[in-house]
């Protein structure tokens, strides 16, 4: 791998209910996701600028992709207020599983949540 790229370049959460976890997920981070179907697929993809070299993703429904609380976990950026995105996870449908937890001076924060799929996922931020 090119050192000057990242080793992140897509990501997929995987989701039973399009729809649900859209709402869940623009709810918790502010934000518009733009729906598409590919290859079968529904799709919901988290804002990004394509080309631009910096990792993006997106929630997928589709019968290869089942959501889990095992095998991978991505860390979404919470900055600049992870305390405002913990609190609205539950009143989104999920779970905190972790509260905001520091990890070092120089690294930041981390929390965990599952989604409304029953996905596993993590929070960073810088303070």
């Amino acid at each position: 791998m090119d050192k000057s790229t990242n080793a992140l370049n897509w990501f997929e959460i995987p989701a039973t209910d399009i729809n649900r976890a859209k709402t869940f997920y623009e709810n918790v981070f502010d934000v518009e996701m733009d729906s598409s179907e590919m290859m079968g697929m529904k799709m919901a993809m988290f804002p990004g600028e394509p080309g631009s070299g910096k990792a993006s993703g997106g929630l997928v429904e589709s019968p290869m992709h089942k959501p889990s609380q095992e095998g991978c976990v991505v860390y979404l950026n919470a900055n600049p207020a992870m305390d405002t995105v913990i609190g609205k996870i539950e009143p989104a449908g999920g779970k905190v599983l972790m509260p905001k937890t520091k990890i070092t001076d120089e690294i930041g924060y981390m929390a965990f949540f599952i989604d409304t799929e029953g996905n596993k996922v993590a929070l960073h931020s810088n303070n």
